[in-house]
This record gives C-alpha cells, structure tokens and sequence, in this order.
C-alpha cells in the first residue's frame, strides 16, 4: 500500500510538472492571416504559415487544449484511390469511394498530428496559397515537426478570425519547403497582438 502511494504522488508530480510546461507554451492560428503562432513565457518563438478548412470545413474559432499527438498519422475520413499501376486516380477520396479492380484506397499522411478539437489537428501538409483543408490546419512539414516539439498534450490552442473575406493568400508552397518565416527575432504577445494578450 505504501509503495501504490508512493508511486501515486510521484505520478501526480511528473502530471503536474508536464501541465506547467504546457500552460507556458501556447498557440494561437490567426485564420484571417492564415498563420500559426508558438508563444512560449508570452513571446513567439516560431511563425509558420497554414492552410486552414476552407469552405464547408471551417476550422472552428475558439479555445482549445491539445489532448493527442501522432507523428505519423493518417486521415480515417480522406485519402486517395491508387490504381493497379500505382497512380493517383482521385486525390479527394473516401474510404467510401468507388475502388477499381486491383486498386485501393490509401489515407492521407498527416504527419507531425498534434489533435486539439474532435478529428482536427495541426499537421504537416500541402500549403495552396489559401484555405483548402477539411478543417484540419495545414504548415509545412518543417514546421509541424518543430511546432510539434514544443507543443504537449495540455497545451492551450486558440484559434481567431475569420476567412469569410480571403481569396488567395500567397503562393503555394510544397509540402518539403523551408519558408523563411520560421525564425526572426521574438515578438513579444502583447506587441503581435495586443488585446489577445490575456487570454
């Protein structure tokens, strides 16, 4: 008896340790700017650009905590089917869609999957230029790998604006790309965004 309790404080410890470490870090995914922000002690530390749901799949505003982490996931809802020959005959799939003889269907990579609300998540992904996911948030694989790092289960994640009014946001960027929007100098959370600093 003695030692189950002693294992439990120990346990409640390393619990208590691992939320502080989450509640100093946060994130917060400005959809109108279509950037994802990584504050730590109340200054960003990382900037990444995202491709956030786009019309029909909104990535839902609000706050947020993240309660799983994958580094290599797949999609359960959407993939592609592959034909007998290996190609990509329809990149929009379903594991309901129409398969052909010899084919099958293969669920899309969303690696580095860091899940703050039922079935979205930041993940590694195909960057258009503007909002095209299904309600998941998209940044380069450099990116989610780093933001992934730093981000733990327990981690508040808000999420602001809107994209009612975003048509393109900039040039597509693969899913292997090294914008240089990842390092700068520290900006403080008040200076970035000013009235969000108490949240």
């Amino acid at each position: 008896m003695k030692r189950f309790f002693q294992f439990f404080i120990a346990l409640a410890a390393v619990l208590w340790a691992g939320m502080g470490m989450a509640s100093q870090t946060r994130v917060v995914i400005n959809l109108s700017e279509q950037k994802a922000y990584l504050i730590k002690q109340d200054k960003v530390i990382l900037v990444s650009l995202i491709s956030s749901g786009r019309r029909g799949w909104s990535t839902p505003t609000g706050h947020f905590r993240v309660f799983s982490k994958d580094i290599d996931h797949r999609s359960g809802s959407f993939g592609s089917v592959i034909d007998a020959y290996g190609r990509v005959i329809n990149s929009n799939a379903t594991p309901g869609s129409h398969v052909p003889r010899g084919g099958h269907f293969q669920r899309a990579p969303m690696p580095y999957y860091m899940e703050f609300s039922p079935a979205l998540g930041m993940h590694g992904g195909y960057l258009p230029g503007y909002p095209a996911s299904h309600g998941c948030v998209r940044m380069p694989r450099e990116l989610a790998a780093q933001f992934f790092t730093q981000v733990q289960i327990g981690t508040p994640v808000s999420v602001v604006g809107s994209t009612n009014n975003i048509v393109s946001v900039r040039k597509a960027l693969p899913v292997f790309s090294k914008p240089s929007l990842n390092r700068g100098p520290s900006l403080t959370l008040r200076r970035l965004f000013g009235f969000f600093a108490g949240f």
